[in-house]
This record gives structure tokens, sequence and C-alpha cells, in this order.
């Protein structure tokens, strides 16, 4: 049996036959005899011919039953003559007719027929095909039969279980979709020429896309202008989107009520992806016949011409599968770039704050950070500058992160604990609520020790107090545990960050924090 399943590997594969290789035993050669031949003698003079005596049977020499190996075929039709036995039969893409005897019949994508000489010792399996029984024949273990039906009489019992699963249609489908798999998909290519109904889908696909490209103008335009501006930073967004997908989709299931959330995340994703994809055909199309008018049948033609090289790259092997994936990155890059400015053209950003005009003292402080006697500087405690006061003010004054800068540090710190967790092997997948205890730790020590965590680092983010104070401890505990309660309202408290004026989530205005965006070479706390 090990062979046959090899044999499957190789055929799929390769998308060849192994029936002529040297997997079965040969068929067509009668079994050699084992009797020794009888020594020559002399021709004896023939004897006087009698009559056979009435009531006399003659007895005619008996035939061995032809026993043949292990069989498969893959693409190709079989017959198990009456008279032959064979250990196992397997067929792949083709039909099978049994007369005579076998262990076990497994038969995909194609049908079994068993005549009434037909005896199955093992099991009958049939898969994307139909089981056709013969008055007498005997099935003698079970009889599974998926994609398809059964026909045969009516007193025709098997010896163990009979299990029908789906019908005649799954079947056909199965059989009609596995030349793309065989010759298409494991070669990473999506469409191969030489199948009709493949082309009447692409014919399908290409009327959706026009029809979304007439319906939704204005994301559509918006998502290939961000590809014509910035292209690889469309490509990078994407590839962040779809790998914090996973993430954020667990820290929703481990939330419970974040649960809910989830097939509204997808079905956004999806859509964003199908928009995406839209304009990155539109775009591929634009750059060889430019547009003199950003609509109407010139974006048509455009989509039209990026269609046809998509279908042509889809033909070549492993060229396919890549410009597939990239498409799809690109699109949901540049559908995730246009959502993102169309928020802040709705909901902009207020004017950063002047800084106060303050005169210079009369007096320069001294090398030892003190003043002279009787002159207080503002922002000074008892003559003494508070360093760490004026860079706290000065975070105040600049840029406020962005949701997507905040969900990338997000993620990043989520990967570390994951890492760090694997590392010290703290079996978070038994217990998801240690995973959110570590965070929660982990969020909180790092914002009440340098101001941000190590996502933020790389983001460039520090949280800083809306008095202008570095976060202190407690504050870092109260942010901590309101978002708790941010994720707990099915994640509207981080979401509120693409609405309010400062971008502050609801944690952030439960402990007072901004998060800002600091220069690359600003020092840590």
């Amino acid at each position: 049996m090990r062979k046959i399943v090899f044999a499957c590997g190789l055929a799929l594969v390769f998308g060849v036959s192994p029936a002529d290789s040297a997997l079965q035993a040969p068929q067509d050669r009668p079994p050699a005899s084992t009797a020794e031949e009888a020594p020559r003698q002399p021709p004896a003079s023939p004897a006087p011919t009698q009559a056979p005596a009435a009531g006399a049977v003659t007895v005619g020499p008996t035939l061995e039953p032809i026993r043949r190996g292990e069989v498969f075929r893959f693409g190709r039709d079989y017959t198990l003559e009456a008279g032959e036995e064979a250990q196992d039969v397997v067929i792949i893409g083709g039909s099978v007719m049994v007369a005579g005897r076998t262990r076990d019949l497994v038969v995909l994508l194609g049908s079994a027929r068993l005549a009434s000489t037909a005896v199955v010792d093992g099991d009958l399996v049939v898969i994307g095909g139909n089981a056709m029984v013969e008055p007498g024949a005997v099935a003698s273990r079970d009889l599974v039969v998926v994609g398809g039906t059964l026909d045969g009489p009516a007193d025709f019992a098997v010896g163990g279980e009979q299990i029908i699963v789906g019908s005649a249609f799954i079947g056909e489908w199965f059989r009609t979709g596995l030349p793309w798999l065989t010759r298409g998909l494991i070669w990473g290519r999506l469409i191969v020429p030489d199948l009709p109904w493949v082309w009447v889908l692409a014919a399908l696909v290409l009327l959706v896309y026009l029809a979304i490209n007439l319906a939704f103008q204005t994301p559509v335009n918006a998502a290939a202008h961000v590809l014509s501006e910035k292209p690889l930073t469309a490509f990078l967004v994407g590839l962040l989107v779809l790998l914090a997908t996973g993430p954020v989709t667990l820290v929703l299931m481990i939330t419970v009520a974040g649960i809910v959330v989830i097939p509204f995340l997808w079905c956004a994703l999806f859509l964003a992806g199908l928009l995406g994809k839209v304009s990155a055909v539109r775009w591929i199309g634009a750059n060889l016949v430019r547009e003199e008018s950003p609509g109407g049948l010139q974006s048509a033609r455009s989509l039209v011409i990026g269609f046809a090289l998509m279908c042509l790259a889809y033909m070549v092997p492993v060229l396919g599968l890549v410009v597939w994936v990239s498409l799809g990155v690109l699109g949901m890059g540049a559908a995730t770039l246009a959502f993102v400015a169309g928020l802040r053209r709705e909901n902009p950003a207020p004017p950063a704050p002047e800084a106060p005009h303050l005169p210079p003292p009369p007096h320069p402080p001294n090398f030892a950070g003190t003043a002279p006697a009787g002159i207080e500087p503002p922002g000074s405690a008892g003559g003494v500058v508070s360093g760490a006061m004026a860079g706290a003010t000065d975070l105040t004054l600049l840029p406020r992160a962005t949701f997507l800068t905040r969900l990338g540090a997000l993620v990043l710190d989520l990967v570390l604990v994951l890492l760090v967790s694997a590392f010290l092997n703290l079996d978070i997948d038994d217990s998801p609520g240690r995973l959110f205890l570590l965070l929660l730790v982990y969020h909180v020590v790092f914002w009440a020790w340098q101001g941000t965590t190590v996502g933020g680092i790389i983001c460039q983010l520090r949280v800083v107090r809306t008095d202008g104070g570095l976060v202190r401890f407690v504050d870092a505990l109260v942010r901590g545990l309101s978002g708790i309660f941010s994720f707990a309202v099915l994640g509207l408290g981080f979401l509120w960050i693409l609405r309010d004026p400062e971008r502050q989530a609801w944690h952030d205005r439960i402990a007072g924090t901004y998060v800002v965006r600091v220069p690359k070479d600003w020092r840590l706390a």
C-alpha cells in the first residue's frame, strides 16, 4: 500500500501515470507452470478409440485464477476481469470495472462498477464519483461514497458500515477541478490555458472588477493615486496589515467580548482587499496607456489592459503565484492608506499650540543649574531648573501618533511577548489569560520606566501626560487597566483614535495621556 501512496504523490506532482512502471505485477503474463516437463517418450501406437461409458462425466483441467499485485492507475480506466485477483486497486481520475476479486478498492474522482462476479474482501471507497453494483456482487467490509451516489439492488448489503456523503454534483465539481490542481496550482500558476471553465471564471471576475470600478470610482481613484505616488509604502503597509491580522484576531478572541468584532474585521479586510486589487490592476494598465481623466471609459480601458497583463502572468508557472500575492499586498496597502487619508480629511488634526514666548531671565543660571538668589526662572523649583519637566513640556508640542503607527507598535510588542513566552516555556496556548496578563505587565512596566515600549521605540512613540509631566507608575497602571475596558467594548476604545481630535484612545483620556511621535534621535527617559 505504501507503493500506491508514493505513486499517487508522484502522479499529482508530475501529472504522469506510473501505470507502466514496476509498481504492479505484470498483468498479461500467465503464471509460470511449476510442474516439471515430463521426459519425451517415443510416440506410442494409437489406442483403439472407445466410446465413453454411459453416465460418465468428463472432467477438464482446473484453471487457477490470475493473481495480480497492487494496481494503480492515474487518469486511465481499468478492468479487473473475471477469474483475476488483485491485492489492492487504486484508481485516480478514471473509472474501474471489477468482475474479479480484490482486497481494497479505492477510486478517486471516478466511478466504480461491480459486476455480478465481483468480490471485494476489504473496503470499497469512491470519492468524487458513483458506485454501481450489480446483483450478486459482494463487499465484505466498509462502503464509503463521498460526492456521488450508490446504485445497487435493494438486497445489497455490506459486511461493515455503509456511508454516503454528498451528491453527484460535488463529485463532478471535484473531477472538473482536478486538472487545474495538478497542472496549475501545484506548478504555481492560476490559469491553465486549455481549461475552458478557467476562462469563463476569468471573464466573470473581469465583469465584477468593472462593476466595482464603476460603482466605487472615488475610493478606487484614491487607491490608484496612492499606488502612483507611493507604491513601496503601499506594499509595506499592506504587508503590515496582513501580518497584523492574525495577532489582532488573537487579541480579540482573548478578550471574549471582542469575538463579536472578528466577523466585521474580516469583512472589512475582504472589501478593502477587493477594492485595492481593482485599483492595483487599473494602476498597471494606466502605466501603459495614460489616463486623461480619472474616470469613465478611460478608467475601464486601463482596467481591461491591466487585467489582460495579469492573466498572462497567471499562466506562467511560479510567476503567476508571485504576481497574485504581490497584487494582493499592494491593493491592501493602497486601500488602507486611502482610507486613512479620507479620515484625515474628514477629521483634520487641530493646529499645534504655539510655544509660550517667555522673556529671557535677567541672570542666566550658573553651571550648577541654579539661578542667583531671589530669582526663580519658570519651570523651576527652589531655583533648580527641572530638565525632565522641560523635556516633557516639549513632548506635548510634538505631533500625535496615528492609529496605524500605534497599531504597528502594538503588533511588535505582541510578537515580542510571544517570543519571550515561547523561550521561557510559559505554555500560553493552554491559558490565553496568561498571555493577556503578560501583555498588561509588560506595558505597565515599560510605560513607567521609559515612557514607551520596545515597539514604541521602533516606531518612535512616547507616552506623556497631558500636563507635560512624565508618566508615573500610577499613570501607567491606570492606563493599562483602562485599556482592558477599551478592548472589552468591542475594541471601540482603540478605534476612537480615528475620530478624536487629539488622537486619544479611551484609556488615554482616562489616564490623561498623549501618544506622540518623537524624532529619530530622541533620547530615552
